[in-house]
């Protein structure tokens, strides 16, 4: 049997048997040869290094569990691209991950970025390395802290190593929760051509993906060489190409007499559609007015504006109302030609109105990705022999999403824009804004129409490296540089605000037409359309649109530069073998400057939030070392004995230094049972945006204010006392959003969180009867606890916890009141700063198990892989104070996820059957819910997403076909107002909103 040494810092060299030996320990592992192929790949051993460990080794018996997915297995279940691999039930464990789903939601890296967090824990605390080398964070907005799974060449992937346990001292801080190795071809030579269609087959064509590849590679005596130039592009899936998404309803169960609970709309006598709100009904309201009369002042001292009388709507009672539709019907009244949909005491459900254009929202945006990836070595015969060698990616994505927009246009009271009339009298609120200081007369709620945001980035990362043997005989060292770079443009659609206030500030030039009152100082000014019904259904002029309504334009950009040195080898011999060493030094360097656009800076978009700059940069030096000692081998119940052990001692100039390590043990009684185990220990810095994220805004709905209605029975003592210090009515009900500022946590003294790793195994390998096959079984348990957690209190948290707490607190602005302010001159609006802090605590326990059986049936062999992961626990609590929360079993966190498949290869050909579970959950215990007589829906059944593919291997190509969701299994559903949805479903990344989607994938060599 032949050796070959292969050293790749932290990769793995997966060959014939080795490689097989590697997936029997692998939860989740996905590997299969024919009979063939694996004999003849049996007579040479690797002697490599595993992703999750530093140290060669020709054994794969690692103390961590890794799970393997080679690129025929993504093939064959018909993945596009590493993406859609990575993010993958049998990949994720089930745990949410960020998609092209969440185009139009906040998120970190932006829209359009692909993110990957193991165990549940986040993408800021797992590790993406790209051949045993970081692979730098990229994306839009300030938020960018993680890899952009769109950078990957998916075309020269070979494989992926996934190590699912705590990995801080061997890799570094951030590698929490895992790591995720990607690992690129080697010694590869010929050209590939790779084409791949996935068209979802209920959707008219909508949301079909391509990809289309050229690999190359070549080799010398003295160099190698190989690279991959790709293109992948997906088309849009909008609300209106899936059936399950076009009419989003309260979906409430029934009553016990078999009622509709939801709001049935009354021009159709069916639950009413609600397609603008991201969770359900009551959304903002369209094609409607806001009206009323200036009342008396509060007891406070505080103006009130009261409804007026006019005809309601039908599914309305009569009385008073403050918002209005057009109504030609309607003759006489103050509102003449509107009807009321809105008021005291009147379901606002009933104001919301249906426009097809919300239809066109993404449901999967749409992107663009253009890769070009090379790599490449030379030997120097020189230096220990050394390679010198380089890798290089360039990345290009385009990607868009489409949304609906409200334009809430304030008229001022007695404005010549409102209709001579009762109307001119109406006094609405005072102003928010665009009047100057005007009182607002009437309101109206526009449906604007679709909105579009597009993102261009551009990836680069070049990494150079010599490696050889060092001066030390038998040892290996590895030097390498890299450089990486992200700029992302993004672009949105905005309303600017000083142009709308211009163009409302209007006179009256002739009957009916208007002009900027300071045309003269602003020449290019654009009076805004009169008040009119069709003004109100959307139909604006083009002229005035095109001066108030333009794309804005930010930058982002993040920099990372990276110099590592490492060395291995053996230290001395024991009795059971070598003692195998690696020491290393690094130092990384990072930066970020995101420059939102200049009005967003300003905060000059209306009803938008704005954001400042975010610039900051941090470097670290870190020192490390493994050891790995075999203490006993082939002894009485100790057939092998080894213990790893590493450490790392890290120095951030942000955060200053702290040491971290791992243990970790190997034990073989006997053959074919191994137990395994190991202990960490996690230091995490922020993430640049942790710590510099500049102001940014947002907003919350006006029934988010926690002092609406505080005089009602069961609200909180102190909560009473304090709303009504500030002299709000017990009947208080906000009418302004509550505006928050989202900050980095570097001026409030933001420290490193901390983090402990536990992982126990147990592999079993029993030996078969001759002709029974092979069979490997593995369960792994894991509990990672996080100390000190980076996270944000939460708007909600804030205010509860200002209002709730002592009066004295309340009133010297201590504590989260410090973060709260409510401003009487604007409607009592509510601003909450919520910045970065060092508070949370998160606990994640579970079990993996794998099941892997192999036998020769016939002229071929039959594979059988079973991975399933259970949460025992997913808990969190904000403050030390706080009892641990545990979430798992929740809708979105289920305890149970699990995968399986069977494939049979014979010849050229190879068919497989595979299903990917998900375990129902329910959210009634949370909420205080009795899930027998809840009105609400919120148990989702077990998910079950089917796949069949089967393949043909030629003389030098090969076609995949296949079908996922091959049986069309729509996503669960549950009612609105307590998770975002998509349509009635809960949005989570687990679910397939694309249907039943047939897949082709043909290889041609050359």
């Amino acid at each position: 049997m032949s050796t070959r040494k292969d050293y790749l810092l932290g990769t793995t060299m997966v060959a014939g048997a080795a490689a097989l030996s590697l997936t029997l320990l692998a939860p989740g592992a996905a590997f299969a040869q024919d009979a063939t192929n694996t004999q003849e790949a049996a007579t040479s051993v690797d002697e490599v290094v595993v992703v999750g460990s530093r140290i060669r080794r020709d054994n794969y018996n690692a103390p961590s569990p890794t799970q393997v997915v080679t690129r025929e297995e993504a093939t064959l279940q018909g993945f596009a691209s590493a993406s859609e691999a990575l993010q993958s039930t049998a990949v994720t464990g089930g745990t949410s991950q960020i998609n092209n789903a969440f185009g139009g939601y906040v998120t970190d890296g932006g829209p359009g970025a692909n993110t990957i967090g193991l165990r549940g824990l986040g993408p800021s605390r797992t590790l993406v390395l790209l051949n045993g080398r970081r692979v730098s964070p990229a994306g839009s907005r300030g938020s960018v802290g993680s890899a952009d799974l769109n950078v990957l060449p998916t075309a020269m992937i070979d494989r992926v190593e996934v190590l699912r346990d705590g990995a801080s001292s061997v890799y570094g801080s951030d590698a929490v929760a895992g790591v995720v190795n990607i690992q690129t071809r080697k010694n590869f030579e010929g050209l590939i051509f790779e084409a791949q269609r996935n068209q979802p087959v209920d959707a008219d064509g909508a949301g079909g993906s391509s990809r289309y590849s050229l690999t190359a590679g070549a080799r010398g005596d003295r160099w190698r060489a190989a690279g991959s130039l790709e293109r992948y592009e997906r088309s849009e899936l909008t609300l209106n190409d899936r059936e399950f998404t076009r009419c989003q309803t309260d979906g409430r169960r029934p009553t016990a007499a078999g009622a509709s609970r939801d709001y049935i709309d009354p021009l159709t006598g069916q639950s009413k559609c609600y397609p603008i709100t991201g969770t359900g009904s009551n959304g903002s309201a369209i094609n409607s007015i806001g009206v009323g009369v200036e009342g008396p002042l509060n007891s406070a001292g505080n103006r009130t504006f009261i409804e007026i009388a006019g005809t309601g709507a039908a599914g309305t009672r009569p009385g008073l109302y403050n918002r209005f539709r057009p109504n030609s019907g309607v003759t006489t009244g103050p509102m003449a030609g509107f009807e009321g949909v809105g008021g005291t005491g009147i379901n606002s459900n009933v104001r919301d109105t249906f426009d097809p254009r919300m239809l066109n929202r993404s449901l999967i945006s749409p992107v663009e990705i253009t890769t070009l990836y090379g790599e490449g070595g030379y030997q120097l015969n020189a230096l220990g022999n050394a390679e010198v060698y380089a890798e290089v990616l360039f990345n290009n994505r385009q990607s868009s999403q489409t949304g609906y927009r409200q334009l809430a246009l304030d008229y001022a009271k007695g404005s010549p824009l409102i209709p001579a009339g009762d109307l001119r009298n109406s006094v609405f609120s005072a102003d928010q804004g665009l009047n100057k200081g005007k009182d607002v007369g009437v309101r109206a709620f526009i449906g604007f129409g679709n909105d579009r945001s597009s993102q261009e980035q551009d990836f680069n990362r070049n990494v150079v490296g010599i490696k050889g043997d060092f001066f030390i005989p038998e040892w290996r060292y590895d030097l390498s540089a890299s450089y990486s770079k992200s700029r992302s443009e993004y672009v949105s659609e905005q309303f600017i605000q000083n142009r709308l206030i211009e163009s409302l500030d209007v006179v009256e030039i002739a009957p009916g037409q208007f002009q900027c009152a300071q045309l003269a100082s602003n020449p290019g000014c654009i009076a805004a359309p009169a008040l009119s019904s069709q003004v109100i259904g959307g139909v604006l002029p083009k002229a005035w649109m095109d001066y108030i309504y333009r794309p804005v334009t930010g930058v982002t950009e993040f920099e990372e530069k990276i110099i590592s040195f490492g060395v291995d080898g053996p230290l001395f011999d024991l009795p059971a073998g070598k003692v195998m060493g690696f020491f290393g030094a690094e130092w990384r360097d990072s930066e970020i400057d995101d420059t939102p656009a200049l009005d967003s800076i300003n905060a000059n978009l209306y009803n938008y939030s704005s954001s400042q700059p975010t610039r900051g940069s941090d470097s670290v030096w870190e020192v490390f070392g493994e050891i790995e000692a075999p203490l006993l081998r082939d002894a009485p119940f100790a057939r092998e004995l080894t213990l790893n052990t590493s450490f790392r001692y890290t120095d951030y100039d942000s955060y200053g230094d702290d040491t971290t390590y791992k243990v970790g043990l190997v034990y073989q009684p006997v053959m074919g049972v191994t137990f395994r185990g190991t202990y960490g220990t996690s230091f995490r810095a922020p993430a640049l945006f942790e710590q510099f994220l500049g102001a940014t805004s947002g907003f919350q709905a006006a029934g988010n204010d926690v002092c609406n209605n505080w005089g009602a029975d069961g609200v909180n003592d102190n909560r009473k006392a304090n709303c009504a210090s500030e002299g709000l009515a017990d009947n208080f009900q906000a009418t302004s959003s509550i505006a928050v500022y989202s900050v980095g946590g570097a001026s409030n003294n933001l420290k490193a969180e901390t983090s402990t790793n536990l992982t126990l195994g147990l592999v079993l390998q029993p030996t078969l009867p001759e002709g029974w096959g092979d069979l490997d079984f593995a369960v792994d348990y894991y509990e990672i606890e996080v100390k000190n957690g980076v996270a944000r209190y939460g708007a909600t948290n804030i205010l509860e916890g200002c209002y709730d707490s002592r009066v004295e607190d309340f009133n010297n602005e201590v504590g989260m009141c410090a973060l709260v302010k409510r401003d009487p001159a604007k409607n009592n609006q509510l601003t909450v700063e919520n910045g970065y802090v060092n508070l949370a605590t998160d606990v994640v326990k579970g079990l993996d198990y794998t099941v892997r059986y192999r036998k020769d049936v016939g002229p071929g062999a039959v594979l059988f892989n079973l991975g399933i992961t259970q949460y025992t626990e997913i808990a969190s609590r904000l403050f030390d104070v706080d009892p641990l929360e545990d979430f798992k079993g929740m809708i979105n966190n289920p305890e149970f996820t699990g995968n399986a498949d069977v494939s049979y290869a014979w010849d050229k050909w190879r068919v497989r059957y595979g299903v990917d579970w998900i375990q129902g959950m329910d959210s009634y215990d949370y909420y205080g819910q009795n899930p027998v007589t809840s009105q609400y829906d919120l148990d989702v059944p077990d998910y079950y997403l089917h796949n069949a593919s089967v393949q043909y291997t030629g003389e030098g190509w090969t076609v995949t076909a296949g079908v996922r969701n091959l049986l069309n299994e729509d996503p669960p559903t549950i009612s609105s107002g307590v998770y975002n949805r998509v349509g009635n479903a809960p949005l989570y990344s687990g679910y397939d909103y694309l249907g039943r989607t047939a897949f082709v994938n043909l290889t041609k060599t050359f």
